[in-house]
């Protein structure tokens, strides 16, 4: 049996975490194996060997740095354990195992230790998706900032799924999964120790379910593209998606699900909520003619059940928009009061380590 980790372990983290060695071996066993515990993980050899599955293989990965590491709604481990799922389902995939990779700062407490760990495990029980193999790294104080997190994940895609940003064609309608900019002003206004009224609360969740009942319940090539809206938000990802596919794109302002909160956020700190980060939310281009059973099969999903059609994809050929030109200038948002606005990309870092 592990060890008891609050009797054997120091109450922070030392450099000797990191050697290797016997206090490395107690670490792992009293707290990443104890709470982690799984077949493949257990075995503690250098990778992890996955039994063939059919399908073709998705591979991701991404890393960590948010600050602060606890906030309304998450942590850091969930943030990393959702954002690595919701890469692979972006593609359509089906996530099997997931990779977690930390570099710990000394001196951290054991204790946020802990409660980081028992939060990525509660995400990976509740998506289903397990750590399959891991490492640990331990930096002098002063050289990281508290904890960074590595996840890689690896999924699989079935034989009739194509989904990518080249894909998205004229005529498709723009679904959003749910309100924008909740995980973004919640960092930001925790990082800066603002107190707003209103419940202000990351959005962060794993998608995976949702894009999976939506492939399954529209034929084969009606979804051509999933996108979620992390840095740079919702206007930054779909200037990319524009800019992929060649097609113009037409979002209306009045369509977009806000949170009244998060909307009194923004306009108190000047912000726009189209360029704040998303944890939990996707962009779907579907074909116009299953658009509306594609929303029913969002609403079905406690992860979509704020989903809305934003917007459309066209040719970009009428007066107003052919005399838009480049990639940038391939997105305008129909304002509340009638007028057009050109949505370029994010420039600039206005929200840092939102992820």
């Amino acid at each position: 049996m592990p060890k008891d980790l609050t009797q054997e372990l120091p109450k922070t983290i030392l450099l000797d975490h990191g050697s290797g060695g016997l206090a490395s071996q107690e670490l792992i066993s009293s707290l990443f194996i104890r709470h982690l515990d799984n077949r493949i993980l257990s075995a503690m050899e250098d990778s992890a060997v996955i039994d063939n599955q059919p399908g073709r293989i998705a591979f991701t990965t991404d890393s960590y740095v948010v600050d602060p590491i606890f906030f309304p709604g998450g942590d850091i481990g969930t943030l990393a354990v959702h954002g690595t799922i919701n890469d692979l389902a972006m593609r359509g995939a089906r996530p099997i195992g997931l990779s977690l990779a930390l570099i710990l700062e000394e001196g951290l407490p054991l204790a946020d230790l802990e409660r980081i760990i028992l939060s990525i495990r509660d995400a990976t029980l509740a998506s289903g998706v397990p750590i399959l193999t891991g490492d640990t790294k331990v930096v002098p104080r002063g050289k990281a900032d508290k904890i960074f997190i590595n996840t890689s994940g690896i999924g699989l895609v079935a034989e009739d799924v194509n989904i990518t940003s080249i894909n998205a064609r004229a005529g498709d309608k723009i679904i959003l999964s749910g309100s924008m900019g909740d995980h973004g002003i919640t960092i930001m206004t925790r990082r800066a120790g603002i107190a707003l009224d209103g419940n202000l609360r990351s959005d962060s969740m794993a998608l995976h379910t949702l894009v999976q009942r939506l492939l399954t319940g529209l034929p084969a090539g009606t979804v051509h593209t999933l996108r979620d809206p992390t840095r740079g938000g919702v206007a930054t990802t779909l200037c990319e998606i524009a800019g992929s596919c060649g097609l113009h794109i037409e979002i209306e302002e009045n369509l977009i699900p806000v949170r009244p909160e998060v909307r009194a956020a923004c306009e108190i700190l000047g912000l726009d909520p189209l360029y704040l980060a998303n944890e939990g939310k996707c962009l779907a281009m579907v074909a116009p003619e299953y658009a509306d059973q594609a929303l029913a099969l969002f609403h079905s999903c406690p992860e979509g059940a704020e989903a809305a059609i934003i917007g459309t994809l066209s040719s970009g050929t009428n007066d107003a928009k052919s005399s838009l030109s480049g990639a940038s200038r391939r997105v305008t948002l129909k304002t509340s009061i009638g007028g057009t606005r050109v949505i370029t990309p994010l420039h600039g870092a206005p929200l840092p380590r939102i992820c």
